[in-house]
């Protein structure tokens, strides 16, 4: 490939894919595509019966709806891109900039949407006669609304920043899409600057939540236990594990990932290995389809209203 001058990361980029590993790419399609379907389902319907059936409609589960509203779009982004990668290897992409906006802010919003669920969990275990004072109506839907355009911002800021910066040489993205720590180690400039903003939004949207998760289980476990009968703290865990479940996935993914940045040798081609790649392909589609199963095969009210919604449709027929 001939060498040029990028000054844009949104015009001419190519992604590498697993065109280096031609062997895994039919594999990966397959995998890629039925998962893709299971998070499409799965998320829906549990949208559906947060949406449909009133006996779900708590703080709770508008949460657990946005949350699952949040895995389509990020997934929407990002999949189908990657599953036409792997048809056509080095696909060019001309929207590289929308593509990383839209999944650095789903996956930020995502990070304030957990801390809240786990706030939201501390209040239900361990204050319960406040819980419907505290998260009522008008405070559950504006924290929900704040989640999400914090997140875009956050996105705004750090998409900003790496599409200012100058790409020369190679064009070719060693990834499944424009992730920007991939984008990044393209750029022919100082990215100590894109560092720095990066470290601020980890503890921004990793550490507070992070610290916020830890203080609500703490006390949440503390609240369990002094439960005294064994029926009472065995319906308590079973309420908050499937958060837990998905928090410890999550957030134990997106911090291999994230705590990886280091300053760009611009001597030196760097190219993301494959097991960075697999991690990161991982994380992009398991969080998703993990969690509306978790949430429904663990929680008894999600289960009855799936009943109620597919009784209501047989005998509708």
């Amino acid at each position: 490939m001939k060498e040029a001058t990028w000054t844009s990361p949104v015009v001419g980029f190519i992604l590498l894919s697993l065109s280096a590993h031609p062997k895994l790419e039919k594999t990966f399609f397959v995998l890629m595509l039925l998962r893709y379907l299971v998070i499409l389902l799965g998320n829906r319907v549990l949208i559906l019966v947060t949406t449909l059936d009133s006996r779900l409609h708590t703080p709770m589960y508008f949460f657990l709806g946005n949350l699952s509203f949040l895995d389509i779009c990020y997934t929407t982004s990002s999949v189908p891109l990657i599953l036409d990668s792997f048809l056509t290897p080095r696909k060019t992409i001309s929207a590289c900039a929308v593509q990383m906006f839209l999944s650095f802010a789903m996956r930020a919003t995502e990070c304030v949407l957990l801390g809240i669920m786990a706030f939201d969990h501390y209040l239900a275990i361990c204050n319960p006669l406040r819980y419907p004072v505290i998260m009522s109506k008008a405070t559950y839907v504006p924290v929900a609304a704040i989640s999400w355009a914090v997140g875009g911002a956050a996105s705004v800021v750090h998409t900003s920043l790496t599409i200012q910066l100058p790409f020369c040489g190679d064009n070719v993205i060693d990834h499944f899409t424009c992730e920007i720590l991939a984008v990044l180690k393209l750029a022919c400039a100082d990215i100590s600057i894109n560092g720095i903003s990066m470290t601020v939004v980890s503890v921004i949207f990793l550490g507070v939540p992070v610290l916020v998760l830890s203080f609500s289980y703490v006390f949440i476990i503390a609240t369990i236990l002094r439960i005294p009968s064994a029926e009472g703290r065995k319906k308590a865990f079973s309420t908050w594990s499937a958060h837990l479940t998905v928090v410890v996935v999550f957030y134990g993914i997106i911090l291999s990932m994230y705590g990886k940045l280091k300053c760009k040798d611009p001597l030196r081609a760097d190219k993301e290995d494959l097991s960075d790649k697999l991690t990161s392909l991982f994380h992009g589609v398991m969080t998703p389809m993990l969690s509306p199963i978790i949430n429904s095969l663990r929680n008894k009210d999600v289960k009855a209203a799936v009943r109620n919604l597919m009784a209501q449709k047989y005998f509708t027929q």
